[in-house]
């Protein structure tokens, strides 16, 4: 059976959702294709950050369709010295960082791609590919062929899609490497709070704690490849992280595994890998899209799936070099900056005493507090300073995401009153 559409889109993730929901809007047929079901497992922090809130908010997600969605109002640092500092988000103006769980939230915009007219196939994956003289040929495992003008792959680090059309990087294992584990019975301050450990013997690596309701907690730790610890020395360094006595002190003594520890590579260099092929664009983790210092991704998946999408829409069916040029020219001024001033500064975060100093700076005054937390979760990009072309009014005063709007649990406990 072959079916047609004006562009299929492998990856029902966040940047194929945003794609999909971006095409649909603009009348374009579209057929959105993964392997999995949904809802469905996500090696993930499961962070949301300013950027990504408010993307999500202008493609039509609800908090209140994601059960876990926890909104962060403050952020806890500690230094490699030992100094824990907060640092507050605004309060009161809108949402400027979320925690959910990818397996609620990607399920979520995946029925929001639904409402918007989007054609979602689950449980197939494209076992082939081919660019042809005026379009892309997909096929199924199952069998089926999908045919369309374009196609994205936004089919993660290691694309199957990039892989089939000859554009695959042998053995890249990606810039950094996280693990996870979901832990419940949290105490008080790890059920509610975030926080970011900076310890000395990972940097420039970090672990964290992010609350997503109910006593729970998303902890894990991101390691870069080539640093102090292996790869393979992860779930040996995961259990020792854990019964540090201030990690443990914000877990709580009572948390216990909800889950497995899963693990995860993160590609970032996005300056390094071909966004295209033909009439085929990557988006996303295929674009080795996120963020070089913090490991974010979500946020970046999003921008990308919107910035291809509008690409295709202004290029028109016929023009895939014009396609082309507009998604890596809106990569190059969205993201490219940002990831290299994100580089640079890991040449900071690498050494102890420059960490220090850095962090401690940050704190040093109410306004250097509330604004590194901005600055931290992407309340603006990255490396906007040195971007006068992307100064805009309010840009640095503005109100974050949903403003007035209840959270994921809030909303799910006033509809069950």
């Amino acid at each position: 059976m072959i079916s047609t559409a004006d562009v299929v889109i492998v990856g029902a993730g966040p940047a194929g959702t945003a794609a999909a929901i971006t095409l649909a809007r603009a009348g374009r047929e579209v057929l959105v294709v993964d392997k999995a079901r949904f809802p469905r497992e996500k090696c993930c922090g499961d962070g949301l950050t300013a950027g990504a809130l408010r993307r999500l908010e202008a493609l039509g997600l609800e908090p209140a369709t994601v059960p876990s969605w926890t909104t962060v109002d403050e952020v806890w640092i500690r230094s490699p010295a030992g100094a824990e500092h907060c640092f507050p988000l605004p309060r009161g103006a809108g949402q400027f960082a979320a925690v959910a769980r990818r397996t609620e939230l990607d399920a979520a915009l995946v029925d929001r791609a639904r409402a918007e007219g989007v054609t979602v196939v689950e449980g197939r994956a494209c076992v082939g590919a081919r660019t042809t003289a005026d379009g892309v040929e997909l096929r199924l495992d199952g069998g089926g062929t999908v045919s369309a003008r374009y196609a994205l792959g936004a089919d993660g680090a290691w694309s199957p899609l990039r892989r089939f059309l000859g554009s695959a990087q042998p053995g890249y294992r990606g810039e950094w490497h996280a693990a996870r584990q979901y832990l419940t019975d949290v105490g008080p301050r790890a059920a509610s709070e975030l926080f970011v450990w900076f310890e000395p013997d990972i940097l420039p690596g970090y672990a964290w704690s992010f609350p997503v309701g109910g006593g729970r907690a998303n902890v894990g730790v991101g390691i870069q490849r080539g640093g102090p610890y292996a790869v393979g020395q992860l779930r040996r360094l995961w259990n020792e992280l854990l019964s540090r006595p201030h990690i443990r002190a914000a877990l709580g003594d009572d948390a216990r595994p909800e889950g497995p520890l899963r693990a995860w590579p993160i590609p970032a260099r996005v300056e390094a890998v071909p966004l295209a092929v033909g009439r085929v664009l990557f988006i996303g983790d295929a674009a080795a899209a996120t963020d070089p210092m913090t490991g974010e991704g979500i946020g970046q998946a999003l921008a990308t799936g919107i910035w291809a999408a509008e690409a295709l829409v202004f290029a028109g069916p016929h023009d895939a070099g014009g396609a082309r040029r507009r998604y890596q020219q809106e990569v190059e001024r969205g993201l490219v900056p940002d990831h290299r001033m994100a580089e640079a500064l890991m040449h900071v975060l690498r050494h102890p005493s420059w960490a220090r100093a850095a962090i401690a700076t940050a704190g040093f005054t109410p306004w250097t507090r509330r604004n590194f937390a901005r600055w931290l979760f992407e309340d603006y990009p990255r490396a906007v300073v040195v971007t006068p072309r992307r100064w805009r009014p309010g840009l640095f005063t503005g109100p974050g995401a949903f403003l007035g709007r209840p959270e994921g649990r809030d909303a799910a406990e006033a509809s069950a009153a």
